[in-house]
């Protein structure tokens, strides 16, 4: 009987602590089902949406460094630009004789055709500094020169680099120092043979939105622009609100790529005015220009302008661009053209 009584017990024990875990289980899955802290692996795991990971113009999250082109603008080249629209970032800038040329940056891109690429000037130094990218050119004037060897900018320059990375095109009609164009895909060979930094070291200098940004109450509309750099050369725009960008002329005509056809187009605008003047004595009338300091300007998008303001302490540093409350402007997620304009030329917004 004895015997019996310890089965038994331990029947009963091992029913009482069934029952006691069932019942401990039974009240955490209660007390949990709408606890939001609690996850299970039915839960899909958030995460924390950026919408600067979105932006497609250029990768934010590539350390390579841009390369910045010197691209010939003179009337017998134009129409053979090729490869602009791949740019991220462009300057235009007035050189010597009322023309202007372009700084055109490409980041991550592979290129095979580019240009046409022309000689180097010394203050578009500075707009490769900002950028932290490769100076791109073919030649050079004495001022450039110069100033590339006491600043040690990291250069590539068409005349000491034939065939693979630069070249010349076969162009009826078109002198041979306005047909010289490079291949960006093979440049990072050139750089790895020259020993140049790869990784930049300053981030990019201006702010993009992934989504359409929302201009300030200040903005007026924009749809016609012009932008007058001399007698000879003037820059204009007319918006497409169904793409949303800014088709591109030069002097009243289309300003198309080479390759495509296609008409060039532009997603946001910046334009402001800086004097310059030539150079004593430079039997070329090159010129200089006085981009340090700061000033007021525009910065045009989705058909629309508000008034903004500069500022550029140094050479190397970069320019800065507000809305008049100080804030730094954000930009659409496109590319844009900065357009620095002498001060005895014009923009005209309608």
């Amino acid at each position: 009987m004895k015997i019996k009584l310890k089965k038994k017990n331990l029947i009963i024990l091992i029913i009482s602590v069934l029952v006691l875990v069932g019942g401990i289980t039974t009240a955490v899955l209660l007390l949990t089902k709408d606890d939001p802290t609690q996850k299970s692996d039915e839960t899909p795991q958030s995460h924390d949406d950026n919408a600067t990971d979105e932006v497609k113009i250029v990768d934010l999250n590539s350390s390579s460094r841009p390369y910045a082109v010197m691209i010939n603008n003179i009337g017998s080249a134009r129409p053979y630009h090729t490869g602009l629209q791949d740019a991220y970032l462009v300057y235009e800038i007035i050189v010597e004789g009322g023309i202007t040329r372009y700084l055109a940056l490409f980041k991550d891109k592979t290129n095979e055709v580019v240009g046409s690429v022309r000689s180097a000037r010394h203050y578009y130094i500075d707009y490769a500094l900002e950028n932290d990218a490769y100076y791109v050119h073919w030649g050079w004037s004495p001022q450039a020169e110069s100033d590339i060897s006491s600043l040690d900018i990291d250069n590539l320059n068409g005349l000491s680099y034939g065939d693979q990375y630069f070249f010349r095109q076969s162009i009826n009609g078109v002198n041979s120092e306005h047909t010289g164009y490079m291949n960006l895909s093979a440049l990072s060979n050139l750089v790895d043979r020259l020993g140049y930094r790869t990784e930049t070291n300053q981030d990019l200098l201006l702010n993009y939105s992934a989504t359409s940004i929302e201009m300030p109450s200040t903005a007026t509309d924009a749809t016609e622009i012009d932008i007058k750099y001399s007698g000879s050369s003037t820059t204009s725009y007319v918006y497409d609100s169904e793409a949303n960008v800014y088709k591109q002329y030069v002097n009243d005509q289309e300003h198309t790529d080479y390759e495509t056809k296609e008409q060039y187009t532009v997603t946001n605008i910046i334009a402001y005015q800086v004097s310059n003047t030539t150079i004593s004595g430079d039997n070329k009338n090159r010129q200089e220009l006085n981009n340090i300091g700061s000033g007021e300007g525009y910065f045009i998008t989705g058909g629309q302008m508000v008034p903004i303001t500069w500022e550029k302490t140094s050479r190397s540093s970069q320019t800065v661009y507000r809305y008049q409350d100080g804030t730094e402007i954000i930009v659409n997620d496109g590319n844009t053209w900065i357009h620095i304009i002498p001060t005895s030329g014009s923009v005209s917004i309608s």
